[in-house]
């Protein structure tokens, strides 16, 4: 389920008037809007606001005269601009020793809600160039990509009520409307759409146009209406938490049960073993008559039946990977995969950050398919099954298992936590996060018969194909 058009969706039913129903003995918001402009004369009277330029000019009546409304609304609702019932950029006069708080971009939350934290200031310090505010006034982000993220406020418990912060905020104060009521409606699609329309400025630092914050027509309903779409808005976003919260559980319990999978197949407890199966031990003389069958178990592992325990450099070849020099440009092309550690963030590696020609490729460290390649530097761990030959940079240790070997088991092997926990542990113990392919030879493998690999691992793919369909799903 898409929460975010969830989301949208209830925004979209609540400035239509959809979302809950209208009430007859709520006062109109033709009345509502009279009340506001007998308040913002107060207000001018006093001195506390200036009067709007549109004001001064024209009519209000002259500006509807050709004016098709973008949705219906309910009979009981009105149609105004944004500056007939907001203050726009307010300031605060306060003393200079008052502390307030103060609000970069970085700290007023995206998406959709109120959230924002402050760092404490003294007025003195913030009250020139930046934005003011208070407590219940609303700050929208103006610039892109923060105003289409829905980079937006409504301001509280900041210090004496008051704050100051980024340009890149214009601030509404609300005239007897009600502000949560408006931030839901300057956070709907609708009203994101309108802003970008007409963008101004060079990429990367355009913004959008005033008129959106001032001349631009919005529904404004009783104020009955008003709180009671509030909270049901907020009643409607609580189910959508909920689902989202159990969403990203459900997510989490998916990797865990994926990680689970794992340790119980390394364990030996995720299939059978079956007493035909050619022995470990055997299996290992066969294929590397070299090899030192350990027996003192130093890991205290539990070694099932048919199980032996044997060094990586005894199962495996290891290759470090190198980079082709870069002054000479012929090693570089769009023939030969040349994987580094950000391309082992797919399972099944067979596409590349970059390429190498055929000269490259042969000056460099090559790998075939089927290889299992673990990153030595840096994401210590990190672990990609190779499905297309290519070649690995320096910080790339590759295994290429002995073709007796089941190469998907020493992959999933790699995988799991009781390699994990071993190569970490020897990256932890220098100074520079690296293990090279001497030490990775020395890690100890519980090792089943051949077999028994290829049933953890035709078992392990089934248990993950029904993981990764409830995965599509929750992200559908």
């Amino acid at each position: 389920m898409d929460t975010k058009k969830l989301r949208q969706k209830i925004l979209d039913l609540a400035i239509r008037g959809k979302l809950v129903p209208q009430d007859p003995n709520d006062e109109p918001a033709s009345v509502l809007l009279e009340r506001i402009r007998a308040e913002k004369e107060r207000l001018i009277a006093e001195g506390k606001i200036k009067r709007s330029r549109k004001s001064k000019t024209s009519s209000s009546e002259s500006h509807y005269q050709n004016f098709e409304p973008p949705f219906e609304i309910p009979n009981s609702w009105e149609w105004c601009q944004v500056e007939d019932i907001f203050e726009l950029n307010p300031k605060n006069s306060v003393s200079d020793t008052s502390l307030c708080g103060f609000i970069p971009m970085a700290l007023v939350q995206d998406g959709f809600g109120f959230s924002h934290s402050y760092e404490g200031r003294v007025w003195r310090d913030v009250k020139k160039g930046y934005s003011h505010f208070q407590n219940g006034d609303i700050g929208i982000a103006k610039i892109s990509p923060c105003f289409e993220n829905r980079k937006s406020t409504i301001f509280y418990g900041l210090p004496n009520g008051i704050g100051a912060g980024t340009t890149e905020l214009t601030i509404l104060r609300p005239i007897v409307v009600d502000a949560e009521f408006y931030l839901f409606l300057f956070q709907s699609i609708w009203y994101i759409t309108e802003g970008t329309k007409d963008f101004t400025g060079v990429v990367g630092q355009q913004r959008v146009n005033k008129e959106i914050f001032t001349s631009l027509v919005i529904p404004i309903p009783p104020i009955a209406e008003q709180k009671r779409i509030t909270t049901e808005i907020k009643r409607y976003f609580h189910f959508v938490e909920l689902i989202e919260y159990n969403k990203e559980t459900l997510i989490r319990n998916t990797l865990t049960t994926r990680s689970k999978i794992l340790e119980l197949a390394m364990q030996g407890k995720l299939v059978p073993q079956d007493p035909a199966d050619e022995p470990a031990a055997e299996m290992l003389k066969r294929i590397n008559p070299n090899a030192k069958i350990i027996t003192d178990n130093p890991h205290s592992w539990n070694v099932p039946n048919g199980w032996s325990i044997a060094k990586l450099k005894d199962i495996a070849n290891l290759v470090t990977g190198s980079t082709p020099s870069k002054s000479n440009s012929e090693y570089y092309g769009n023939e030969y995969p040349f994987y580094k550690p950000q391309d082992l963030d797919k399972s099944i590696v067979s596409e590349a950050s970059e390429y190498l020609s055929e000269m490259g490729f042969q000056a460099s460290r090559n790998i075939p398919k089927n290889s299992i390649a673990i990153c030595c530097i840096g994401t210590i761990g990190k672990v990609g099954f190779i499905n297309r030959a290519g070649a690995t940079n320096q910080q790339i240790n590759t295994i290429l298992p002995n073709p007796s070997f089941y190469p998907k088991f020493l992959y999933y092997y790699c995988k799991a936590k009781i390699f994990q926990d071993i190569i970490l542990s020897l990256s932890a113990a220098i100074t520079i996060s690296i293990v090279n392919k001497g030490k990775m030879g020395e890690i100890l493998i519980l090792l089943p018969p051949l077999e028994e690999q290829k049933r953890i691992v035709a078992k392990i793919e089934e248990l993950y194909s029904v993981l990764d369909k409830i995965e599509a799903s929750l992200q559908s």
